[in-house]
Parts: structure tokens; sequence; C-alpha cells
């Protein structure tokens, strides 16, 4: 690749939402379809979870580690004193009903704290229990799923027509093409929510539209994971007459979308036993925990990925967003790094293993140098070498 000429912009990948690596995933439904469960397996905590919708006003949000075998096989590796892993952050959001977006069950204030969220968990229910009440009287997961697309498109289109409204009065007479550009992009947006009835991710944007979309946090625009709550016994046999109509809803509604059936009434289960016996379950019943899965999927929807800085002091998982380029992930550990970069040294976690020492993966040309253009690839071990101004240091977490 050609050196860049002096003044010359460097393009930054665009993409829908925001930049950044403290990115929130909330988990959104109907009241009663098992989120707060699902909150207090997810992260151990105690928010309530009592049979009666609204139970959790104020959004519980907590960190989550992200499962990685490369992140415990480092450190067992190196026994470091100190282990940190990735972590997703997951806020529990109280259930929303029909007529959410007019104000219906404090709807209001549940949909600011979806859109304060960068990706979402939406909790569908297909177990049936007659102890647990249902808000809209009977079990029907492809009527719940439209009910919660339909309040956030309405939501989104709220915001708008208040934006067209305000601009339509001078976008018509300006010259300024900033406003023209914003007019054109609410009035497609427009389109896609009232005329279409889709999401606002589901358009075809530019990557100006897409910078445009971007100041104001829609809520259709955010990548939707679809968790489907059943019973222990349907999920350990892995049917339910709900399965293939949910997909059928999505494929027509969210094509694409991750969809992991789950037990809430199994990991509450889990929640309490030792590992060994955890293991021992479940061999019994032939059915595995899906929390993992669905914790890297969460992480995955929001965009991030993470590289690892190792040593005998620590080993660490540095979250970065996709497509991040070398001195910008360097500057995740000090912003000297970033402003002083050099190179980074970079092993990459299949040949370390497999090499089995750093001085081994040298001897087999595999420890490469890369500069300033380098994209940090997921699960990279690096080391930075950067210019702290009184001479060449390194660092190098070891």
């Amino acid at each position: 690749m050609p050196p860049k000429k002096k003044g010359e912009k460097e393009e930054k990948p665009v993409i829908m939402g925001r930049m950044g690596t403290n990115l929130k995933c909330g988990i959104v439904g109907l009241p009663n379809v098992g989120k707060s469960t699902f909150f207090n397996v997810l992260t151990k905590s105690q928010a309530s979870a009592e049979n009666f919708p609204f139970c959790t006003i104020d959004p519980n949000e907590s960190r989550v580690p992200v499962p990685d075998e490369r992140w415990d096989w480092l450190c067992d590796y190196f026994k470091p004193a100190s282990k940190v892993p990735a972590f997703l952050n997951v806020v529990d959001i109280a259930g929303l009903v029909k007529g959410a977006h007019e104000g219906q069950g404090l709807g209001n204030a549940f949909l600011s704290n979806i859109s304060a969220c960068d990706a979402l968990f939406h909790m569908v229910r297909i177990f049936e229990d007659e102890e647990v009440t249902h808000v809209e009287g009977e079990v029907n997961p492809v009527r719940d799923m439209e009910i919660i697309f339909d309040e956030l498109r309405l939501k989104d289109l709220e915001k708008v027509r208040k934006n067209l409204e305000s601009l339509g009065k001078t976008a018509g007479r300006t010259a300024d093409k900033a406003k023209k550009l914003e007019f054109d992009v609410f009035t497609k947006a427009q389109g896609i929510l009232e005329t279409e009835k889709k999401a606002i991710r589901f358009g075809t944007w530019d990557l100006k539209e897409i910078e445009e979309l971007n100041k104001i946090l829609f809520i259709t625009a955010k990548p939707m994971v679809y968790l489907v709550n059943m019973s222990e016994k349907h999920f350990i046999k892995k049917k339910n007459k709900w399965l293939v109509k949910i997909k059928e809803w999505i494929d027509a509604n969210d094509p694409g979308s991750t969809i992991i059936p789950f037990s809430g009434a199994l990991e509450l289960k889990l929640i309490d036993m030792s590992p060994e016996e955890v293991d021992a379950y479940c061999k019994e019943i032939g059915a595995q925990s899906n929390l993992q899965k669905i914790i890297l999927m969460g992480y995955k929807a929001l965009g991030l990925m993470y590289y690892f800085t190792c040593g005998e002091d620590e080993v660490k998982a540095w979250t970065i967003q996709k497509n991040t380029k070398a001195p910008q992930a360097a500057g995740r550990i000090h912003t000297d790094f970033e402003k002083g970069f050099i190179m980074a040294e970079i092993m990459k976690y299949d040949d370390f293993k497999a090499e089995g020492s750093e001085v081994a993966v040298k001897a087999a040309g595999k420890y490469k140098q890369k500069g300033r253009d380098y994209i940090v690839e997921d699960g990279d071990i690096i080391h930075f070498k950067f210019n702290a101004g009184a001479g060449l240091s390194e660092k190098k977490k070891k």
C-alpha cells in the first residue's frame, strides 16, 4: 500500500450505531417472559424476578465475562498474578406492553433505557406455566414478537416525525447542504418505518446517511439476538410447536438475526450446582447450558472483538471494535502507546499454542512485526513498541 500523502485523511469504516468499546446489550420483551430470571442467572445477581409486570422499574446492569478457551489456556500457560477477561455489559429492562410508544405501562421510560443500549436480546416466551401469568392472557410468541417489533418501530417513527416537522419548515428554503441531507435521511427513514413497516437497519444507506442516522440512537437500527425461553422438558427434547413459527416470523421480519433456544428453568437449576454436579446432570439429561453461546453472540452483535497481552504479571483481553488498526488498539492500553506507536509484534494464538513458546514461534518464522496499517485480528497476541520521547520503550505485559 502506498504511503498516504501529507494532509490526506484516513478513511474510517462507518458502522450503524455508536463507536466504542463500552457498549451495552439490553434484554427486551413482554413482562413475565423470563428476562430478569435470565439476567439473574447470567450475572449471578439478585435482580427482582417476581411474578407481576413492571417489577423491574430501573434497569439492572452488570458485566459478564466473555467465555473463551483461548484466554483460559493462556492463563494456564502463564499462571499470571492478574487475569482479566473481556466483558459483556448486559442491561435488564422492564417489560414492554402494547402501546408502550405512547406511554402505556411506563413505556416511555423503558424505551428510553432501550435507546441507551447498542444491541438487544429479544426474549420470547414459549414455556407454559399457570403460575406465571402472561400479560396478553396466553402464550403466543409470534404475537408477542409483533407487539415488541411494532412498539420499537413506532417509537422510532415518532422520533422521525418530530425531526421532519422541525426540519420541514426550513429544509426547502435553505441552501445548507447538511440540513438538506438531514431532511432527506429522515424522509427516507419515515418511508422504511411507516410505509414498508421495516426496521431502519434494513434500509439501504450510504456512508453519509449512516453518519447522519448515528446522531440519533434509533432503536430499530440496533442488531437483535432472539432468545427463545423454553421449558426444561422441551429444551431437552429440542421440540416445541412454536419453534418453526418463530423462525418463519424472524426470517420474514428480521432476516439474518440469530435465534438461540434456552431454558431459564434449567439455567436457574444449574446455577446452584457445583461444576461437577452440572456436568453430571447435563450428561444425565443429554443437554447443555446455552449461556456461553448467548454471551458470545451478544458480544459479536456489538461488533466487538479483543486481542491479548500475556505474561507472568497479567493475561488480559483488550476489547476493541472490529477493523481497528494497530495504533488505535495500542491506545486501549494507554494513549501514549497510540501517539508514539512504532510497531506491533504479533503472534497468532494458534501458532503460540502449537509451537509452545514465543522463542519457538520466532524460530518458526511466525512472529510478525506490523506497522500502522495492520488491522488487528481477533485473538492476536500483541507486544507494542512505542516512542516515549526519551527513547524506545517496549510494552510487553510480561
